[in-house]
């Protein structure tokens, strides 16, 4: 067994946002040094991070930098360059987690439905389109609607158009600009989420959550889902069925659609911590974050385990143009037992911008309706302006 000791190590990390940030707070108290890359000066992870190097995600020198001061490299963001993370990490020495290897399978929706479905993991019919007449084949052969999906560089919904019919396939093709594919629409009962933590010799998966979208952006995460057994253990398999495909250490956010029939289709993979995953600082006894840390320096994983019912609301940017990021009226988030509030520190507000998370954990309301903390998150997030 090998000894730890802290102070530890240095963590580099590809991408300086809030995840960023969330990860260097959660590595801190293990004694492991971040330093972040992020084209933003002052980014968010910046605050609380060791230091950040100002260069894009694709900036050689920046990447290889990081490299030469990290003791391992990971990302928050699929934009990293996957074939100059592995170069570097070649002649640098350092290793990559999770493996460039496996973003680039994340990175082309395509190949990554296709890698999936080879190896047996549930996932809606799909096709490669190249045009509109593409387009309408996929409508003819799935029925109307269909979603179609950018193969890369889409993220919060954005590069997901749904076609309603024929008529619509130049339209919608052209909106997402560039390589597209078609999926089946899915008859789905509720969307959930498997945050699953592959170690260097162990897994983990915390308790499944419900994921509630509205105009594709992830509003508010309830766990335990509301379904069946049944159906949270049919979830947690087909995560650990993802994570044989995946290839190196971390955290995987695996997005997940549960059919009105009980059955679970794979949606989307995130191989790092994911937005439907920030419950788990208050509600699990370990947060996403410190295990992502755990996983990446081959350390041992903590206990996934629910320290109750719990809920998270995320808070977007309540304005119609681009302003300087204020938030007012957060008083009763924080006179509120097992409410908490977190800001990203991001210093711009743009229209439906994560810019913050509210959660409510049910032993501190003295509850564990999940209805009911559900209510009150949403009254605490409707109650915050920003200014």
């Amino acid at each position: 067994m090998t000894t730890l000791q802290t102070p530890g190590p240095t963590l580099g990390v590809v991408g300086g946002g809030q995840l960023g940030r969330m990860l260097a707070e959660a590595a801190a108290p293990l004694g492991v040094e971040v330093i972040v890359l992020d084209p933003t000066p002052d980014c968010p992870a910046a605050l609380v991070a060791r230091d950040q190097l100002v260069g894009d995600f694709d900036d050689e020198a920046g990447i290889r930098e990081l490299a030469e001061r990290a003791d391992v490299l990971t990302f928050e963001i699929e934009l990293a360059d996957q074939d100059l993370l592995e170069r570097v990490s070649e002649e640098t020495g350092t290793p990559v987690h999770p493996r460039p290897e496996t973003l680039r399978t994340i990175h082309d929706k395509l190949v990554q439905k296709r890698e999936l479905r080879e190896a047996g993991v549930p996932v809606p019919p799909f096709r490669a389109v190249d045009d509109a007449d593409d387009v309408r084949d996929a409508i003819d052969e799935f029925g109307a609607p269909v979603m179609l999906k950018a193969r890369t560089g889409g993220y919060d919904g954005r590069g997901n158009v749904p076609v309603e019919s024929a008529a619509d396939a130049e339209d919608a093709l052209e909106s997402v600009a560039g390589p597209a594919m078609v999926e089946s629409f899915v008859d789905f009962e509720r969307e959930i989420s498997a945050i699953a933590v592959k170690g260097d010799d162990e897994v983990a998966t915390f308790p499944v959550g419900e994921n509630v979208h509205e105009e594709e952006i992830l509003r508010e995460t309830v766990v335990p889902a509301r379904s069946s057994d049944e159906v949270l253990e049919k979830a947690e398999a087909v995560a650990a069925d993802v994570l044989e495909v995946m290839d190196g250490r971390g955290v995987y956010g695996i997005e997940l659609f549960e059919t009105s029939d009980g059955e679970i289709l794979l949606n989307e993979i995130a191989p790092r911590p994911h937005n439907s995953g920030h419950w788990t600082i208050e509600g699990a006894q370990s947060s996403q974050f410190e295990q992502h840390a755990r996983a990446v320096l081959g350390w041992p994983l903590g206990s996934t385990t629910l320290r109750s019912p719990t809920v998270s609301t995320n808070l977007l940017g309540d304005v119609d143009e681009p302003r300087e990021a204020a938030l007012a009226n957060v008083d009763r988030i924080l006179e509120t037992d097992g409410a908490h509030l977190h800001w990203y520190g991001k210093r711009e507000a743009r229209p439906l911008r994560k810019l913050g998370h509210v959660t409510v954990t049910g032993d501190g309301v003295g509850t564990d309706d999940r209805e009911e903390l559900l209510a009150t998150a949403r009254e605490l997030r409707d109650d915050v302006t920003f200014e």
